[in-house]
């Protein structure tokens, strides 16, 4: 996994459990497409940022687990992760709230942000 991958990720779950909407929107690029796990599609930081402050007023936390982060650079300036992940609302693990997450990292004058985020939840045929 490219470090900046990496950081990005952990700052993804860093600033969400610490219940930062501004933090969490400043990982995505000014005209991220954010798309969650039932469908609704955010349109840029600011959208990102105002969804995710009356989200974080519930008690819905990340939790780590599952399989490590799939990353592909596909060039240097974007690199492409898939990842697991889950969330709880009561800190007890619900394999109903497990996820598949596909990101697009890019490298900006910012630094690197995502510029993509799609959140599909794990089906159980």
């Amino acid at each position: 996994m490219t470090t900046e991958a990496a950081h990005l990720l952990t700052r993804l779950t860093e600033t969400w459990n610490a219940g930062d909407a501004t933090a969490y929107a400043e990982l995505f690029t000014q005209d991220a497409d954010y798309i969650t796990f039932f469908g609704l599609h955010l349109k840029g930081r600011q959208a990102i940022e105002d969804a995710h402050r009356e989200l974080f007023k519930t008690p819905i936390k990340l939790t780590e687990g599952g399989p490590a982060p799939q990353v592909r650079s596909l060039t240097e300036d974007v690199t492409l992760v898939i990842s697991g992940g889950t969330s709880t609302v009561d800190g007890t693990p619900d394999p109903t709230r497990d996820s598949v997450i596909t990101l697009t990292a890019l490298r900006t004058p910012e630094g690197w942000r995502f510029a993509s985020f799609q959140n599909t939840r794990v089906g159980r045929p």
